[in-house]
C-alpha cells in the first residue's frame, strides 16, 4: 500500500471516531453519571467496614467499592489493644494513611481514627459545653493532668472552681503544686474550652459548671448583709466559708479580728459555724468579713487618745517596716524602724509581748491608722 493510501486510511478512521465522539461534554451519558461516583479515599479520611480476615498481624478490611483495608506493622501493633477483641465480620472504623501499598492495599490506622473521632466528641463537647466527670491523672505546678478517651488533656489551676483552687498565701508554686497533687485520682466535672486536634490541645475547666445558676446566688448578696455560715477551709491569708450549697466566700486574714491575726487555721476549725457580713460583691465572688459584725474599738479609742499622748503599747509583732505596739486590744500603731537604725536594734530595744512607753505621732481613728514614737531609753549599741 503507498504511503498515500495510508495517510488517507488514517484520516478516515479520525473522522469515524470524531463522529462517535459527544459534540460537548455535557450531552455525554458518562458524564452524566459522575455526579454519583464516589471519589476514592484519600490519606486523613475515615473509612468503615467489615473486617474480613485476620492473619498474623494484619487484618483486612472490606471497603467496598474502593477495595481492600489492612491494618498491619506498626499501625496494628499501636492498637493492638484494641484489635484483640475484633472478629471476622465486625465493623470498624479506620484512618486512611497510605493509599500506595504495593500490593494495592489501602493502609489504615484504628488508633488514628479512634483519635480522630475523638477530636471530633471533644469539639462537640466544646460547642455543647457537655459537662465531663473525669478523673485527675497527675499534676504539675501548673495545674492538673486529665486523661479523657485516650487523649491527655490540662486543667490549668487558674481554671479550677473556687473549692478546689490552691488557697496558698502570695503564690508559692512548690506549695501550689503540694496542694493540687492532693487532687490526683479525684473525679472532677469539667468542660472543654479548647479543642485543637492539629496542636493536639485539648484544655478543660471546672469553672462555668451551672454558671447561670451561680450567678443567681451571688445575685442574692447585698454588701451590708449579715449571714450564717460555715468554715470549709483555712488557709494563711484567711478562711472560706460555705454560704449556702454550691456558693462560698473568703474571709480575708484582714477581717477576721479587729486585733492582729497570725495564723487563720488556729482560729477556725473545718465545719464550725460563723457569722458573717459581705462586704464585696464582684466578678461572681462574695468577699465577708467577721470583725465587721463587732464592736470597732478605735471608736472608743477615738474618746480616749490624741496625737501627742504618751501611752503605753504591747509589742505585738515585728516587720520589715518595724513594729506593730497596741495601746488596747484590736488598737495597734507602727514603731518604725528608722527610729533605731536598722531592724537587728529594733528587735534588741523593743521584744515581742513587752511594755513600752510610746509618744502617738499620728492618730486616725477612722482609717484605723496610728503611728508611735520610742520614748524610753534605748540601748547603747
Amino acid at each position: 500500500m503507498s504511503t498515500a493510501a495510508v495517510e488517507n486510511e488514517v484520516q478516515d478512521l479520525s473522522a469515524q471516531v470524531e463522529d462517535l465522539e459527544p459534540r460537548s461534554k455535557k450531552d455525554s451519558p458518562m458524564a452524566a453519571l459522575l455526579p454519583d461516583i464516589v471519589a476514592s479515599p484519600e490519606i486523613g479520611d475515615i473509612v468503615e467496614g467489615p473486617v474480613v480476615d485476620i492473619d498474623r498481624g494484619r487484618i483486612y478490611i472490606d471497603l467496598h467499592p474502593f477495595g481492600a483495608g489492612i491494618i498491619y506493622g506498626r499501625e496494628y501493633l499501636s492498637a493492638r489493644d484494641i484489635l484483640k477483641n475484633v472478629n471476622p465480620g465486625d465493623m470498624v472504623a479506620a484512618k486512611v494513611v497510605s493509599t500506595e501499598n504495593p500490593d494495592g492495599y489501602i493502609e489504615v490506622s484504628l488508633r488514628e481514627a479512634r483519635q480522630a473521632l475523638v477530636w471530633g466528641e471533644a469539639e462537640d463537647a466544646l460547642k455543647n459545653k457537655t459537662p465531663l466527670e473525669l478523673t485527675v491523672k497527675d499534676a504539675n505546678k501548673g495545674g492538673l493532668i486529665i486523661e479523657w478517651q485516650g487523649i491527655q488533656g490540662f486543667l490549668p489551676a487558674s481554671q479550677l472552681s473556687t473549692e478546689n483552687y490552691p488557697r496558698v498565701p502570695d503564690g508559692d508554686k512548690d506549695k501550689i503544686f503540694a496542694e493540687l497533687k492532693q487532687l490526683v485520682d479525684k473525679k472532677l466535672t469539667l468542660q472543654v474550652i479548647t479543642a485543637d486536634a492539629k496542636e493536639q490541645k485539648l484544655i478543660f475547666t471546672e469553672k462555668g459548671i451551672d454558671s447561670e445558676e451561680k450567678a443567681e446566688m451571688v445575685d442574692k448578696y447585698r454588701v451590708g448583709d449579715a449571714h450564717d455560715g460555715e468554715v470549709t477551709g483555712a488557709t494563711d491569708f484567711g478562711v472560706f466559708v460555705k454560704l449556702e450549697d454550691g456558693l462560698e466566700g473568703l474571709v480575708h486574714i484582714s477581717e477576721m479580728d479587729w486585733a492582729l491575726v497570725e495564723d487563720p487555721k488556729s482560729r477556725y476549725k473545718i465545719g464550725e459555724k460563723v457569722r458573717v457580713q459581705v462586704v464585696e460583691v464582684k466578678d461572681g465572688k462574695v468577699s465577708l468579713s467577721i470583725k465587721a459584725l463587732t464592736k470597732d474599738p478605735w471608736k472608743s479609742a477615738a474618746k480616749k487618745y490624741k496625737k501627742g499622748d504618751k501611752v503605753d503599747a504591747v509589742i505585738i509583732k515585728h516587720n520589715k517596716h518595724g513594729a506593730l505596739a497596741s495601746i488596747e486590744e484590736g488598737v495597734a500603731g507602727l514603731v518604725h524602724v528608722s527610729e533605731f537604725g536598722g531592724s537587728e536594734q529594733l528587735r534588741e530595744q523593743l521584744s515581742l509581748g513587752s511594755l513600752y512607753p510610746f509618744i502617738i505621732t499620728l492618730f486616725d481613728p477612722e482609717d484605723h491608722k496610728m503611728t508611735l514614737s520610742f520614748a524610753g531609753e534605748k540601748k547603747e549599741a
